[in-house]
């Protein structure tokens, strides 16, 4: 089964509380990330919705892109390389 953006879009909303744009963001980055097959390569498993929502379920309390970026964070210090994938904010 492999990633679908809309579903998870609306499971990240429904389950993370996201606002519509913050969720489409996080979406955004995990086709990045599944196009990559950087983390099929590491971790041997295939990127799906079940597997983002799962790991998203064991970061913090926070946003879906505050997840998110815990998770990244997370890939990032075992594997290196995911930076790439977190999200920013800027301020004006």
């Amino acid at each position: 089964m492999e990633l679908e953006p809309g579903p998870l879009e609306l499971r990240l909303r429904r389950e993370f509380a996201g606002t519509r744009g913050e969720s489409r963001v996080v979406v955004r980055q995990a086709v990045d990330l599944a196009e990559s097959g950087q983390y099929e390569a590491d971790v041997g498993v295939e990127l799906t919705n079940d597997v983002i929502v799962s790991e998203l379920e064991d970061a913090p309390n926070g946003t879906p892109a505050d997840r998110w970026n815990w998770w990244i964070g997370s890939l990032e210090v075992a594997y290196t390389g995911y930076g790439r994938f977190g999200i920013q904010r800027f301020r004006k």
